[in-house]
C-alpha cells in the first residue's frame, strides 16, 4: 500500500519528506522517491528498495527546494524498479505526480496518448495520469488541469501533483484511497496516512471522495470534482503515534479487516486479461506446458492459510479439472508423502516464514516437485525457496488474526486456479471472462458486507456471552465455517466448532441446546435448500441460529425467531467469490465479540503473528 506524503512552507522540505516516508514505513514498500520544486524547475529522486537507498541517492545528488511530494511505492503495475518507483513526469518534464490506487482504464488511455505521440518510459499506469494533466496544462493553473484530467479517469485513486508552470501549488485528490491535509503555521501537508504529518501538526481535514485540496504557502483551498469552492472544516487529532497508525480504528484487526476492498484490488492489478481471457501470472515461473502436464496439485499450509487451501481444492479442482490434496505443512514431512515430478506444489503463508510450511516445501521440492508460494512478503523465505510466487498485496498485517491477508490468499487461488484452468484447456476464453468480471466487482462487494458492520456489531452484543459457538458451511464454504470458528477462538476465547452442515448429524447435533448459537452460511447456491434443512434440525432442538445469506432467499427468515436469532443479507455475487464476501461478516463478528468480552484484539494470548519455530 503506497505512501504519500507532500510538503509546501517555510522548512526545508526534503527532511520534512523523508520523515513523513519513513513515518509510513509499516505500510510496505519496494521504491520510493521525491520530487522538489526549486528555482530551477522540478528535480526528482528515486530509487528501488528501503528508503535507505533513496537517502543514499539524496546524499549523492542533493535536492533543495519550497515545496515537493514523496512517494513509497507497493509495485501494482509494473516491477519495483527505479524506473517504475514514484513520483513521474509528465512528457513535458512541467508535470510531476504520485499517486496510490489504481486506473482501471489505464491501457485505454496508453493507448490514446501513444497514438498522440506520448512516449511512456514506464510500465505503470500512473504515468498515463502525468501524461493526462500535462496535455490539459493551460494558463487557467494546475488545478484546472487535473480536474479536466480527472474526468477521463475511471478506478479508485489518490493523487499529488505539482507543476513548474504553477509555482508555489500542491493538488491533491481522493477518489477511494484516504488522503489527509495538514493544516500548520504557514506551512501545509499532504499524507496518505496521518502519522506522516502528526510530527508537524494536529489540525487535519480528511477529504472525501470526489474531493481535492490544493495547497500553497498562504493556505489551503478545498473544491468538489466540478472544481466548486466548498467549505472543510479541520479536525484535530489527540492519538499517539501507535493509534495514529492505526488511522483512527480502535485495533488493527478493525482497520486491516476494513481494508479488505483495497488489499483485493491490489492482488487483482495487472492479473486480468478481458481481452484474452486470461490470467497473467508470469512471476509464477511455471510454463503453460508444464502446467497443462500437472497431474496432482498439492496445497501446503498452517491455520487461517490452511483454511484458504481448502477452498483452494475446490477452485482448482472446478475450474482446472486437476486433482488436489491439502495438507498441513506440520504434518506433510513427518509421513513420508508421494511426490512426483508432475505434482505442482503451493504453499500458502502469509509471511513466507512459517517453519513447518518452510519445511514442507522443502520436502516437496527434494522429491522433485515443481513450486510455487502464495505469499504476502516479497523477499521472505518461502518466495526465495519457491521456483515462482503470486504475491498477494495485501499490505502489513499487524493484527495477530489474519483477516485481508486471508482473504487475498483466496483472490490468489481463484487466479492460481484460471491460470491452470486456461492452460490444460479446461475453461475457454469466453467461460474465463464471467468469473473476471466478478472479481473486478469484487471489492465493490466487500464494500458492501462492511457497510453491514452496525448490524453485526448489534448481533456480537446479543451473542457474546455465549460460551461455546458452532459454524456450519457446505461446499467450499465450510472451510469458511472454519474459519470462522478459529477467528472467534483466536480473539475472544471462546469455544466454537465448524463443520460441514452435511456432518452435523454425525455428532454435533448433540451439542445444540438453547444455550448454543449456530452460525449457519446459507448462499443461494445448488445446495442452499440442505442448508434450510439444517436450520430446520437446529431450531427442532432449541437452538439459535445466526444466518448469513445473500439477497433473494424467501424463505429463511420465516424459519427463525427476530427474538432469539439474526439473520444477515449479503449482496448476491459469483459462487467463486461466495466465500470472500461470507468470510468479512464472520471477521467483524469475532471482532466485536471479543471487544466486548474485554480480550486483546490485536496481540491474542499466546499467539504470534508468524510461527518461525516448530
Amino acid at each position: 500500500m503506497c505512501g504519500i506524503i507532500g510538503y509546501v512552507g517555510h522548512q526545508e522540505v526534503v527532511p520534512v519528506v523523508l520523515e513523513g516516508l519513513r513515518r509510513l514505513e509499516y505500510r510496505g514498500y519496494d521504491s520510493a522517491g521525491i520530487a522538489v520544486v526549486g528555482p530551477e524547475g522540478i528535480d526528482v529522486r528515486r530509487s528501488a528498495g528501503k528508503l535507505a537507498n533513496l537517502e543514499a541517492v539524496l546524499r549523492e545528488r542533493p535536492l533543495a527546494g519550497a515545496y515537493g511530494i514523496g512517494h513509497t511505492r507497493w509495485a501494482t503495475h509494473g516491477r519495483p524498479t527505479e524506473e517504475n518507483a514514484h513520483p513521474h513526469r509528465d512528457q513535458s518534464g512541467r508535470v510531476v505526480l504520485v499517486h496510490n490506487g489504481i486506473i482501471e482504464n489505464y491501457l485505454e488511455l496508453k493507448r490514446e496518448l501513444q497514438a498522440r505521440g506520448i512516449t511512456f518510459r514506464t510500465e505503470t499506469d500512473t504515468e498515463v495520469v502525468a501524461h493526462l494533466v500535462g496535455l490539459e496544462l493551460a494558463e487557467d493553473g494546475l488545478h484546472a488541469a487535473v480536474t479536466r484530467a480527472l474526468q477521463r479517469l475511471r478506478g479508485l485513486f489518490a493523487l499529488v501533483v505539482v507543476s513548474s508552470a504553477d509555482p508555489g501549488t500542491i493538488v491533491a485528490v481522493r477518489n477511494g484511497p484516504p488522503v489527509v491535509v495538514g493544516l500548520g503555521e504557514g506551512e501545509y501537508f499532504v499524507a496518505s496516512d496521518i502519522p506522516a504529518i502528526l510530527a508537524h501538526t494536529r489540525d487535519v481535514v480528511f477529504l472525501e471522495d470526489g474531493q481535492v485540496a490544493v495547497l500553497r504557502a498562504d493556505g489551503v483551498q478545498f473544491f468538489d470534482a466540478a472544481g466548486q469552492s466548498i467549505r472543510r472544516d479541520a479536525q484535530r487529532i489527540t492519538w499517539d503515534p501507535v493509534m495514529a497508525e492505526k488511522a483512527g480504528y480502535k485495533h488493527f484487526m478493525l482497520k486491516e479487516i476494513f481494508e479488505q476492498p483495497w488489499a483485493i484490488k491490489e492482488t487483482l492489478v495487472g492479473r486480468l486479461s478481458m481481452e484474452h481471457g486470461d490470467v497473467h501470472l508470469p512471476e509464477i515461473n511455471i510454463d503453460s506446458t508444464t502446467l497443462a502436464g500437472l497431474s496432482r496439485v498439492v496445497l501446503l499450509a498452517c491455520g487461517t492459510s490452511w483454511h484458504a487451501a481448502l477452498v483452494g481444492k475446490f477452485l482448482i479442482e472446478q475450474l482446472a479439472r486437476v486433482p488436489v490434496e491439502v495438507d498441513y505443512g506440520s504434518e506433510y514431512r513427518y509421513r513420508q508423502p508421494i511426490v512426483s515430478a508432475a505434482d505442482l506444489v503451493v504453499v500458502i503463508t502469509q509471511s513466507g516464514e512459517t517453519a513447518d510450511t518452510l519445511a514442507a516445501l522443502r520436502e516437496a521440492r527434494r522429491h522433485g516437485a515443481r513450486s510455487i508460494a502464495i505469499c504476502n512478503v516479497i523477499g521472505s523465505m518461502a518466495t526465495r525457496e519457491a521456483e515462482g510466487t503470486v504475491q498477494t498485496h495485501a499490505g502489513p498485517e499487524i493484527g495477530v488474526a489474519s483477516t485481508k491477508a486471508f482473504t487475498t490468499q483466496l483472490v490468489a487461488l481463484v487466479l492460481l486456479a484460471l491460470r491452470i484452468a486456461r492452460a490444460r484447456g479446461a475453461m475457454t476464453p469466453d467461460q474465463v471472462r464471467p468469473v473476471l468480471q466478478a472479481l473486478t466487482e469484487l471489492p465493490r462487494h466487500v464494500e458492501q458486507v462492511l457497510s453491514c458492520a452496525p448490524y453485526i456489531e448489534d448481533i456480537a452484543r446479543r451473542f457474546y456471552q455465549c460460551s461455546d459457538f458452532l459454524f456450519l458451511g457446505r461446499g467450499m464454504h465450510y472451510p469458511i465455517a472454519l474459519e470462522g470458528a478459529l477467528k472467534l477462538k483466536e480473539v475472544s476465547y471462546i469455544h466454537a466448532e465448524g463443520y460441514p452442515a452435511g456432518e452435523m448429524k454425525h455428532g454435533p447435533i448433540a451439542l445444540i441446546d438453547e444455550h448454543l448459537p449456530v452460525v449457519t452460511l446459507a448462499p443461494r447456491d445448488h445446495v442452499f435448500e440442505k442448508m434450510l434443512g439444517n436450520v430446520q434440525e437446529v431450531k427442532a432442538r432449541g437452538g439459535s441460529v445466526i444466518a448469513i445469506t445473500e439477497e433473494g432467499e424467501p424463505h429463511l427468515w420465516s424459519l427463525l425467531d427476530p427474538q432469539r436469532d439474526a439473520r444477515l443479507v449479503l449482496p448476491p455475487v459469483h459462487p467463486l467469490m461466495s466465500p470472500i464476501t461470507m468470510t468479512v461478516p464472520l471477521q467483524l463478528l469475532a471482532y466485536h465479540v471479543a471487544v466486548r468480552r474485554g480480550c486483546d484484539v490485536d496481540q491474542p494470548r499466546n499467539l504470534a503473528k508468524s510461527v518461525t519455530v516448530e
